[in-house]
């Protein structure tokens, strides 16, 4: 009888400490992958493609030879949304691809399928997935604070190989099953006034003083919102040639892209945890799991005495 309780609490404490093991493996695991998301997803691993002067867009170029479905650039001053634009077969492809064809869970930023990709059409729809630590669309949620809002009104469009200005004019937070909203090829002037006219009635914040008409062209930059379900928030500007100077340009090259003080988001607000590197992460979940480890041992130990 002895015996068999001696093996059946020897199997106890490995089956508990394998579980330990486990949980740790697993988190351990996520820390690491969290961190290639993150890294997947941020604006300075595409830096060395952007379309610059200097190399008349050779580097855009590269990048296209590797993804030939590559054709835009786009970048809103004051956050980090300076990013090539894809465009897929149909709406699913960039969820989960990467602008340079890699299977990413961090997607890309897509132009809307039924659009043409010179950017004629009267309204043109971006999609790009809401992420952590201000990647992708991330930034476009935090113009919900009418400050945010109004200190970043402008940014570029790349395309053809050509550079064009955009003037932020809105900022809509629309349900995901609003069609009317997510319309595209609207060819009839008069449709086209009903659409602007929607848009605006809708709007949470405005630029009053962009003037807009059935002759420009828009973009939506659409993302999911934190806040509701189906919910999407989506910035509209329009193309225009007058291409506007960066009042952030010094900060972005000096990587320190400071947000308005009153923003209560919780990507923005770290706490002490959020703060550590993920090595260090990995290091104190090692540290416990060798403390757990060694506690483990000596409590079998402690059993195994206790029951000669």
């Amino acid at each position: 009888m002895r015996v068999a309780i001696r093996a059946v609490n020897g199997f106890v404490n490995i089956f508990v400490l394998m579980v330990i093991l486990l949980i740790l493996a697993l988190g351990c695991y996520a820390i690491w992958d969290s961190a290639q998301i993150t890294h997947a997803a941020s604006s300075a691993r595409y830096e060395q493609y952007r379309p610059t002067a200097e190399d008349d867009g050779a580097s855009f170029a590269y990048l296209q030879a590797i993804n030939p479905d590559v054709f835009a650039w786009l970048t809103v001053y004051g956050t980090n949304i300076n990013y090539p634009v894809v465009q897929g077969r149909d709406n699913v492809r960039y969820v989960n691809t990467s602008a340079e064809g890699r299977h990413s869970l961090s997607g890309a930023i897509f132009l809307d399928h039924r659009n043409t990709p010179d950017f004629a059409d009267f309204s043109s729809i971006l999609y790009g997935h809401h992420m952590e630590n201000r990647t992708m669309f991330g930034e476009i949620g935090m113009f919900t604070n009418q400050d945010y809002f109004n200190a970043r009104r402008h940014g570029t469009l790349y395309y053809d190989g050509q550079e064009y200005g955009l003037d932020f004019f809105a900022f809509l937070h629309v349900d995901a099953h609003n069609h009317q909203v997510f319309r595209v090829n609207i060819t009839e002037q008069e449709a086209q006034r009903a659409y602007l006219d929607l848009l605006m009635d809708m709007a949470m914040h405005t630029h009053d003083d962009v003037v807009i008409t059935t002759n420009d062209r828009i973009v939506l930059l659409s993302t999911c919102s934190p806040n509701s379900t189906n919910g999407r928030d989506i910035l509209i500007g329009k193309i225009t040639e007058n291409i506007r100077a960066n009042p952030f340009e010094a900060e972005r090259e000096a990587g320190t892209m400071a947000l308005p003080i009153n923003i209560p988001m919780i990507d923005t607000l770290p706490g002490l945890w959020a703060q550590i590197s993920n090595w260090a992460k990995i290091a104190i979940a090692a540290l416990v799991f060798v403390l757990i480890l060694l506690g483990g041992i000596l409590i079998y130990k402690k059993k195994r005495r206790s029951l000669r």
